[in-house]
């Protein structure tokens, strides 16, 4: 009897243990098609320990990356080991977000100021700064290129206008060098805040993106550790907690053309900066 009721009281461990981990392991979900949870993850060098800001070239399979303060363009081939070569094209500023447009690169400043350039020659860089769409004091770390609307569009992470419920975008003509006097969208981030059960903070997106295959727009927020799936005029669609373990400082977020997610953490003073690889497969279920 007393083997029978160690026995008993073994499997109710294994089940309780069982069920658990099963419970831990649904805590954090995905979008269809991607799964959070299994990256392919690549290390960085400690020069891009605050990588800020990242976009996928197509031509060779590799990121453009900028790393915080630094004035420096990084290119990053994705393969092991990494190369990486890169370009001086400013003394140096608050830059936080990078996106590319017919061999121009823009870069986004904390405050909102742009400055995009070319690459000419490997020692000949032609820079051009331009506005800020905002007079006041604000915060901006993501800017993302809107082709349908041939525009840049800027997220606030926080600006004086926006409070816990709303979150604030505005959109620069890369042809005219202008900012919209008007918002390109305005988010409603109660929906977000309450999924995240997180309703003391303000949602403050970090990098933004959109998704090529599904037309949604994907917004990573470090200081929520969240990623939120919405329409590309702001309206949420879905809203998904990351794992710390996995996304320590995310701050980068871009796709390519086949659908394929790539997120850059930065160290967070835990190890290196690295680039996480979601790919896209049209299978896997919205969750795991």
């Amino acid at each position: 009897m007393r083997t029978t009721g160690m026995l008993t009281a073994f499997f109710l461990y294994l089940l309780v243990v069982g069920c658990k981990g099963k419970m831990q392991q649904a805590k954090y979900s995905s979008p269809e098609g991607y799964d959070l949870s299994k990256p392919i993850m690549l290390n960085l060098r400690t020069e891009l320990d605050e990588i800020s800001g990242i976009v996928h070239y197509g031509k060779d399979t590799s990121l453009f990356a900028i790393n915080d303060e630094m004035g420096v363009l990084y290119k990053i081939y994705l393969r092991t080991p990494l190369l990486i070569e890169k370009w001086k094209f400013s003394g140096g500023a608050d830059f936080e977000d990078i996106s590319l447009l017919d061999s121009t690169f823009y870069v986004l400043q904390s405050h909102g100021d742009i400055t995009r350039f070319r690459i000419v020659t490997a020692d000949s860089i032609v820079v051009d700064a331009c506005g800020t769409p905002l007079s006041e004091k604000n915060e901006f770390e993501t800017m993302y290129y809107d082709k349908f609307h041939g525009k840049f569009i800027l997220i606030c992470k926080d600006c004086k206008q926006d409070n816990k419920s709303s979150v604030t975008a505005f959109a620069f003509d890369p042809l005219t060098k202008t900012f919209n006097s008007s918002p390109f969208f305005v988010m409603d981030a109660k929906p977000i805040l309450t999924q995240l059960g997180d309703e003391k903070n303000k949602f403050k997106p970090s990098a933004a993106a959109i998704n090529p295959v599904t037309k949604d727009l994907y917004i990573v927020s470090a200081v929520n550790n969240a990623l939120v799936v919405a329409t590309r005029d702001g309206k949420v669609k879905e809203v998904y907690k990351l794992n710390s373990k996995l996304f320590k400082q995310p701050e980068g977020l871009s796709f390519n053309d086949r659908g394929d997610l790539y997120i850059s953490n930065e160290s967070a003073e835990i190890g290196a900066g690295n680039i996480l690889i979601f790919k896209y497969k049209p299978e896997l279920n919205e969750t795991h």
